[in-house]
């Protein structure tokens, strides 16, 4: 039985856009006019101070997410250092904070959209509190509807739309600045408490790097990659809402804020002009949607969460048979919201209500620090620890922190999250006290024990990924002739299945809902290990689950420092997919090894009897010829391996004749490939169509290789046309080639490399 691996798929750049998505929301657009009237121009102390809080709670966060990286983020640590009882506060807590998060971003969006863009369109204006609550609905149920059939799109739209955001609130930043902003008389009439409770109303705009700790299982290098996304998530915003209060109050007199429905786009009217209101308005509306879309798909993570720990009911983690997503979570989840949206929960006891249970969790998960730095158990091996110079400073302050905060907040929010707070007690004695599976670690703190580490062999490897009972058996032949080719002893195959996985299903939730497809995972990879026996070359299999096989594949190839990936191609082009498939392209394109294409003919001819090699000039014709003599060399029955050239019938400047030319370009090829005259056989045509030419000769083999004809960009084909004609127009095994990717990095790449290196 192989253990499913779950894909890493999110590197920094990723994971701090998942949660400044979220932090970068309703709170920067809609609290200024909220935070203003509790604190004036005090409330960038608020604000920095928020961000101070959510500073400590992320270290602390960092160190279990890597210790412990389990759909579910806080719940999940809490449940198991401190157990079920607080494990049900926090989980109940959690998806409530949620949902009324999402509650919170959507009247957001509908202040925005109505009488914001309702001065520049006309249709929009005049609807009143009634208009921006039916906004608000449709926009839930909409985004409700998007995760419950698994939008694919969702995660690249908002990358596109925290981009937007950030550009637009630097230039307001910018502008506002230069305007001369002046601040009036700096603390509000009720002093500092007044600035104390406006840190728990404004909290809510920080919970967003919590979305990075439940998507910790699925970041790579996440010793680096998850405390540095975390960090840098909350430090950015915080700057950002410290500066935008600052200019806000500076420009606008508090009364004037406090009454505004959309705060930034009024002052960026003072300060920009109509044209800067209405990018601002622009810039809230994708916000509003862009956080409570993270939102809606945090909480149904954190309801399989506790589905998996048996403190919910299983049922409402059920993944739906087509769409793959956890519907009725997700439904679940917004129809909270749209009640909560519905019965006219005001916008400020919104997002105090959400602060407030995060709050409490957080409280909790720095107390799970010390519980489990303590008692150690074998399963927690953080890759990234609190220093030494912080700890136990860290959790400790924060737990300070969190609770000064909660006793400073209003009288009824307060009694709402007490509620809540009380259900998950009560939830707990009722259903999850005899179902729980986790115990809690408080009483082993005082027992910590040594963790081992193991390493690997360096060996030369071949990956392949299967998929296709049916052309299994091939493909492992390949890859096996590849290795014994190069160190029969010691080279090795490893051979990969993926299970993909819509971005509203978390990758551990897919493992244990979709039993049929893993299990055929499973049945794939125990037959791979059958043949490997049959053609005796050494194999380990890996079951991955996760959100893209070919980022998957490329994932496999960097982690086994794999010399040669070797993949199946149905030799037919995708009208809705890249020229060689959606998987394919970017395994070719970027794999930093040997890579082999393959399209398999009939049966009786698949890298064996007559094998046909394109000999040209090109920098991966050698290595197509190198594929085809280690073909040869495995197989069992006489199989010739000819190198085939075609040329144009006129002379050359030198006077040699197409033949000569031919003759000349082979015994270059010869040399290039490193190939001995007793393997191989020698053909040249002249004929004016080359590419005709090529495809007749074809039809007299069984096996026809071919290199590359240009690098460049997947959607260009990096193969060149010749070779993806033959691919497509042929009957017989085509066997495509490339040697390792040397293609100057762009710009772009450069970076992204060094961010997640």
């Amino acid at each position: 039985m192989t253990d499913q691996e779950l894909a890493r798929d999110l590197g920094f750049l990723e994971a701090y856009t998942i949660g400044l998505g979220t932090m970068i929301g309703a709170g920067i657009f809609v609290l200024p006019s909220i935070a203003a009237e509790q604190a004036g121009p005090a409330s960038m102390i608020s604000f920095f101070a928020g961000g101070l809080v959510s500073l400590l709670a992320a270290i602390s966060l960092s160190e279990l997410a890597t210790g412990m990286p389990k759909a579910g983020g806080s719940y999940y640590y809490v449940n198991r250092a401190l157990g079920p009882f607080f494990g049900s506060i926090v989980g109940w807590g959690m998806w409530a904070g949620l949902t009324f998060a999402s509650a919170f971003y959507m009247i957001g969006f509908g202040q925005y959209l109505l009488p914001g863009l309702g001065q520049y369109i006309g249709f929009l204006a005049g609807w009143g509190e009634i208009g921006i609550t039916v906004a608000a609905l449709v926009m839930a149920a909409l985004l409700t509807g998007v995760n419950y059939y698994g939008v694919k799109e969702t995660g690249a739209l908002q990358n596109v739309i925290v981009l937007t955001l950030v550009g637009l609130i630097v230039a307001f930043l910018g502008l506002g600045v230069l305007s001369g902003p002046t601040i009036g008389t700096f603390l509000p009439p009720e002093g500092w408490p007044a600035v104390a409770a406006t840190i728990g109303t404004v909290y809510v705009t920080f919970i967003g790097f919590e979305v990075i700790a439940t998507s910790a299982e699925e970041i790579k290098n996440p010793s680096r990659n998850l405390p540095l996304a975390m960090i840098a998530a909350v430090v950015t915003p915080t700057l950002m809402y410290v500066g935008v209060m600052f200019v806000s109050t500076g420009t606008l007199s508090i009364e004037a804020l406090a009454d505004s429905p959309i705060p930034v786009a009024d002052v960026a009217t003072e300060i920009m002009g109509p044209i800067g209101a209405l990018a601002m308005i622009v810039g809230a509306v994708l916000a509003t949607i862009s956080s409570a879309n993270a939102s809606i798909l945090s909480a149904a993570r954190v309801n399989f969460a506790m589905g998996r720990d048996k403190i919910l009911i299983n049922w409402l983690n059920e993944v739906h048979d087509r769409f793959r997503t956890p519907y009725r979570a997700i439904s679940a989840t917004g129809i909270i919201t749209l009640l909560l949206i519905a019965i006219g929960v005001g916008i400020g006891t919104l997002a105090e209500v959400a602060s407030f249970m995060y709050l409490v969790t957080y409280a909790l998960v720095h107390i799970a620090v010390i519980v489990l730095r303590r008692a150690d158990p074998d399963a927690y091996d953080p890759s990234f620890r609190i220093p030494s110079v912080l700890y136990p400073i860290v959790p400790i302050l924060g737990f300070i922190a969190c609770l000064a905060i909660l006793l400073q907040m209003s009288l009824l929010v307060q009694a709402i999250g007490g509620v809540i707070v009380v259900f998950g007690i009560f939830w707990y004695f009722v259903y999850a006290r005899n179902r729980a599976l986790s115990q809690s670690l408080v009483g082993e703190a005082i027992a910590p024990e040594p963790t081992t580490v193991a390493d690997g062999q360096g060996r030369y490897r071949v990956v392949v990924p299967v998929a296709n009972p049916e052309t299994e058996r091939d493909l492992l032949r390949m890859a096996a002739a590849s290795a014994h080719a190069h160190d029969s002893g010691t080279a090795e195959v490893v051979a990969v299945n993926i299970i993909e996985v819509p971005q509203q299903t978390s990758l551990e939730q897919d493992l244990t809902f979709e039993e049929a497809r893993v299990q055929r995972q499973q049945e794939l990879l125990d037959s791979a290990r059958d043949i490997a026996d049959d053609l005796d070359v050494g194999l380990r299999t890996r079951a991955i689950v996760g959100r893209n096989a070919g980022s998957a594949i490329l994932d496999v190839i960097e982690e086994e420092d794999a010399d040669h990936v070797l993949l199946g191609w149905q030799g037919k082009r995708s009208r809705r997919e890249h020229v060689l498939g959606s998987t394919i392209d970017p395994v070719i394109g970027r794999a930093s090894c040997d890579a082999t294409l393959v399209k398999l003919g009939p049966e009786d001819g698949r890298a064996t009897g007559d094998i046909m090699v394109l000999a040209g000039e090109g920098p991966h014709a050698p290595v197509a010829a190198r594929r085809a003599r280690e073909f040869a060399e495995a197989a069992d029955e006489e199989t010739t391996l000819t190198l085939f050239n075609v040329q144009e019938p006129s002379e050359d400047d030198d006077g040699l004749s197409p033949q000569e030319r031919g003759e000349a370009l082979i015994e270059e090829f010869v040399e290039r490939t490193g190939l001995e005259e007793a393997q191989y056989q020698s053909r040249i045509e002249v004929a004016e169509d080359i590419e005709g030419a090529i495809l007749d000769a074809a039809t007299g083999y069984d096996t026809i290789c071919v290199g590359a004809t240009r690098t460049g960009a997947v959607s260009q084909a990096v193969f060149g046309s010749l070779p993806e004609t033959i691919g497509e127009q042929t009957d017989q095994t085509v066997v495509m080639a490339r040697g390792p990717e040397e293609s100057a990095m762009s710009i772009r790449q450069a970076i992204v490399r060094r961010l997640e290196s």
